[in-house]
C-alpha cells in the first residue's frame, strides 16, 4: 500500500497517495470533499459546460481505495456533493456505484458547507463523529484537540522536471489532520497561507499525494495564495 504511516492521538494511522485516510485498528476510510455533481452545478448556476465524468472519476478512485482498504467503515467528511440538488441529481449509473460502495460497510456522511441537510443516498447523515478520542467534523474547530476534517482542500507545490506543480497534501499537527479534497473538479489552498496559521501549531508535517505519499516538514504558514 502506498501510503505514510503515523500516529496521532495514540492512533496508528495511514496517509495513503490517492487522499484518503486509512485507520486500520477501526477499517475506517475516510474521504473529504468529493464534490460529486460539480459539472451540473456549474451547469445550473453559470450555464456553463465542462465535461461532466468528474462524479464517475471520483467514485472510480474511491471505489479503489476501498479495495486497497478492504474499510468496513466510511466517512465521508462533507462537501461529499457540489450542493444538494446534485445529491438528488446522480444519473442512475451514479447512483447504483454508491449504493454498491455502500453495501456490506458503515457508510457516514459528514455535513458540510455545501451539502448541509440530509442526502437520500443511503447511509447515515451527521454533524460529526466520535470515535477513539478523535472527532470528525468539516470545518476545523480552533478549540478543538484530536480533530480530523476538511473543507480547505490544502495543496503544496512542488518541482518536477522544471516546472512548478501544485499536489493535494495532508496537514498534521499533535492537535489536527486537514484532509485534501478526494474530488476530481476541485481547486485547493496553498498549504503555507495563514488562514492555516490558527488551525496548526508547530511542529506540523505536510504529505504530498500523487503517485507517491511523500511527507515534508511544514513552515509556520505566512502567505495568503489560491491554488488551482
Amino acid at each position: 500500500m502506498n501510503a505514510h504511516a503515523f500516529t496521532f492521538a495514540g492512533h496508528d494511522l495511514q496517509a495513503l497517495a490517492c487522499g484518503a485516510l486509512f485507520w486500520p485498528e477501526q477499517e475506517l476510510l475516510c474521504v473529504s470533499d468529493l464534490h460529486l455533481g460539480k459539472s451540473g452545478r456549474i451547469a445550473r448556476r453559470a450555464g456553463l459546460l465542462v465535461p461532466p465524468y468528474e462524479t464517475l472519476d471520483t467514485l472510480a478512485r474511491l471505489d479503489a481505495a476501498l479495495a486497497e482498504t478492504r474499510a468496513r467503515t466510511v466517512v465521508c467528511l462533507g462537501d461529499s456533493f457540489d450542493d444538494l440538488a446534485a445529491a438528488g441529481g446522480l444519473s442512475e449509473e451514479e447512483s447504483l456505484w454508491i449504493a454498491r460502495l455502500q453495501a456490506g460497510r458503515r457508510w457516514i456522511w459528514i455535513e458540510g458547507n455545501h451539502d448541509p441537510g440530509p442526502v437520500d443516498v443511503g447511509g447515515q447523515h451527521r454533524e460529526s463523529l466520535s470515535l477513539g478520542g478523535i472527532v470528525f467534523r468539516h470545518i476545523a474547530d480552533e478549540t478543538a484537540s484530536g480533530e480530523i476534517s476538511g473543507h480547505y482542500h490544502p495543496k503544496a507545490r512542488i518541482a518536477l522536471r522544471g516546472r512548478s506543480l501544485a499536489r493535494p497534501c495532508f496537514l498534521v499537527s499533535a492537535q489536527r489532520i486537514i484532509l485534501p479534497a478526494f474530488g476530481t473538479y476541485t481547486g485547493g489552498l496553498d498549504c503555507r497561507d495563514a488562514a492555516f496559521a490558527p488551525l496548526l501549531k508547530p511542529p506540523v508535517f505536510a504529505v504530498l499525494t500523487g503517485t507517491r505519499a511523500t511527507p515534508f516538514k511544514l513552515k509556520q504558514p505566512t502567505k495568503t495564495t489560491p491554488l488551482r
